[in-house]
């Protein structure tokens, strides 16, 4: 198995991987007021999540970058709950042309994650001469699952709102209310107290 492949490998199963499904929920909350014809929002959210964390990745992978990990446990869930609150005041995507809050949640707190992640592949790349290509395939590896947990969110979204019949904001409501006592649970479940 090649380098490339299996770094690809290794982000998409840290991604999906449902023991650490804090990235996932993240993902679900930003998804979670879109439905199918909202595609390319949806695909600008994964994108300005994917840069932001790509960002500190390679930053904290390079040992540019150091913070307590701690505290990174902390802001995950965090950046969470304010998506889930932000959802929850407007379940529904703004119609206008210009930049949405989403999109700033999405690259901003993408920073944050990408932190979360550090730890993780900078152990994995500690024997490596090189690390651009093993990164790269990382993050690729994380986008492709990302766009897994979309998918999956989207359809599921879609069959309900679209052929079911459920209100379109109810929807978004009940899944951002769910995830905001994740969130609240994991915050309160950190070493950061």
């Amino acid at each position: 198995m090649g380098q490339f492949q299996l770094y690809f490998q290794l982000g998409l199963q840290h991604i999906l991987d449902l023991k650490g499904f804090d990235h996932i929920l993240f993902v679900v909350a930003l998804c979670a007021i879109y439905v199918t014809r909202d595609w390319k929002k949806i695909l600008i959210l994964v994108t300005a999540f994917t840069v932001g964390h790509s960002i500190t990745l390679a930053l904290a992978t390079l040992k540019l970058v150091n913070v307590n990990s701690d505290w990174i446990e902390f802001l995950i869930p965090v950046t969470i709950a304010v998506t889930a609150v932000s959802n929850i005041f407007s379940p529904k995507p703004s119609s206008g042309r210009g930049i949405q809050i989403n999109y700033v949640f999405a690259l901003f707190f993408g920073l944050i994650h990408g932190l979360g992640f550090s730890n993780y592949l900078r152990s994995l790349l500690g024997k490596e001469a090189s690390i651009f290509q093993p990164l790269l395939a990382f993050n690729i590896g994380l986008e492709v699952g990302q766009l897994v947990i979309v998918a999956i969110s989207v359809i599921i979204s879609g069959l309900l709102v679209g052929i079911v019949g459920v209100n379109r904001k109810d929807w978004a409501l009940v899944v951002s209310s769910v995830i905001l006592g994740m969130a609240v649970m994991m915050m309160i479940d950190t070493k950061f107290w």
